[in-house]
């Protein structure tokens, strides 16, 4: 009786013992969060092992200054929560390494489409000119407006649209793929095809280290293969997040929201179409021959049965017309198949700006000023530059030649469905077109 008593007394005291350290592993997860909020407003960053240490590529005054200071125990803190976080969850991100013997092996239709992207950054070429020094105090005054237009047309704008006023958390996981992180600077990027988005992502690749050539980052953005900057893999994005923190994901997307320096670029959002009809389907593209211009088409061409690859179609002169490119984004039947394609859905569908608040607008027309500014601003001037942007670039100035056979009841369609766009930018409605 005695021993029983004694038993039962034991696996008593056992089970209150694990139910304390349930309950005290939640406790100090709670406090966790809740000090990691706290502790944000000292304006450092929150370091993951998801880009590793920090960069060794410092100033030597940098270097010698970091040794001689204490480390900040708070920072030292966050580092040791986000590594128990990792553990805890399971987790890992190692950079990507290249090699040779990977990249040679392509089967025919990826080696098309290379050649195809290879096409386009021929027929672009750069512009090598050299670039003023100089800061003009202009460029702050310029963000202030931009920031304070897209303020004032979410918070008060009478033109509506889907997804306008609805919160972050209402943001579904899927369409949080653009907003690229970049932990060691604190940086946050989200990417809009067709707006010089190739070496923005090339840059955000020299700054993480998050692609290694032999072992080592690649230094110079223009090194950096395109194949290789376009794959999903190399980027740490939002919607990565679930995979690696689980239920901490959201919480943690707000934390750095609110922490670190979010940027986007923009452009006239007519011009962006015409530059996405010219690279994906005036030039040899097996991808998008097959997703898109096959259907366009068939259903506004009297092909019926086109060609079943981009290379027979090209070599018999078949090929969407601009005009079948705008039939196809105002036919209601494209969107109740798949959303709009990345290199033509709308900005505040790729970035939602009602609900992030970026800290810096640039615009593809004003790149070479606004790309030196925003790295200065961000601290990175001595780490990297922005590549030489293309000296055929798309531009307002074509809309004109372009829209020409476009019947002008399809062009006020297509306003409406980018209205959104002009306004929260600021580009100005295009009257010429839309008048009879």
């Amino acid at each position: 009786m005695g021993n029983s008593q004694l038993q039962v007394d034991k696996m008593g005291k056992s089970r209150l013992f694990r139910i304390f350290l349930v309950l005290g592993s939640l406790f100090m997860i709670l406090l966790i969060i809740i000090y990691w909020d706290d502790v944000g407003a000292t304006h450092f960053y929150l370091h993951t092992t998801i880009s590793g240490p920090q960069s060794s590529r410092l100033p030597s005054d940098t270097q010698s200054d970091a040794k001689q200071k204490p480390a900040i125990s708070k920072e030292n803190f966050i580092s040791d929560v986000d590594e128990f976080l990792n553990q805890v969850l399971e987790s890992s991100n190692k950079p990507n390494k290249l090699s040779k013997e990977g990249s040679d092996q392509k089967t025919s239709q990826e080696t098309s489409g290379q050649n195809g992207k290879q096409q386009e950054e021929r027929v672009r070429g750069y512009d090598w000119k050299a670039r003023s020094t100089t800061v003009s105090l202009d460029r702050t005054q310029s963000q202030e407006r931009r920031k304070q237009l897209l303020h004032d047309f979410c918070t008060n704008y009478t033109l509506d649209f889907p997804g306008r006023n609805r919160s972050f958390d209402d943001i579904p996981n899927k369409e949080l793929d653009h907003l690229i992180v970049d932990d060691r600077h604190g940086i946050i990027y989200c990417y809009v095809p067709k707006v010089a988005c190739t070496n923005w992502k090339r840059i955000m690749i020299v700054l993480s280290e998050s692609l290694l050539n032999q072992g080592i980052p690649f230094l110079d953005p223009l090194e950096i293969p395109r194949e290789h900057v376009h794959n999903s893999s190399v980027h740490f994005t939002f919607n990565k997040f679930w995979k690696r923190y689980g239920k901490f994901a959201r919480h943690l997307m707000k934390i750095k929201l609110k922490k670190y320096t979010k940027f986007l670029f923009v452009r006239d959002p007519f011009v962006r179409l015409i530059s996405a009809y010219r690279s994906k389907f005036e030039i040899e593209n097996e991808e998008f021959y097959r997703s898109f211009a096959v259907t366009m088409l068939k259903r506004y061409t009297n092909h019926t049965t086109p060609p079943k690859s981009v290379v027979e179609a090209f070599a018999a002169g078949i090929k969407p017309s601009f005009s079948n490119f705008i039939q196809y984004l105002l036919d209601p039947r494209t969107e109740e198949h798949m959303p709009f394609n990345e290199h033509w859905r709308q900005v505040h569908r790729l970035c939602h700006p009602c609900q992030i608040n970026y800290d810096f607008v640039g615009k593809l027309e004003t790149l070479d000023e606004d790309a030196e500014y925003l790295l200065s601003l961000l601290n990175v001037d001595n780490v990297v530059q922005f590549p030489p942007s293309y000296h055929n670039r798309t531009v307002s100035s074509w809309e004109e030649d372009w829209f020409a056979n476009i019947p002008v009841e399809w062009r006020r369609e297509l306003y409406k469905l980018y209205e959104a766009d002009f306004s929260l930018f600021g580009y100005s409605k295009p009257k010429t077109l839309l008048q009879v």
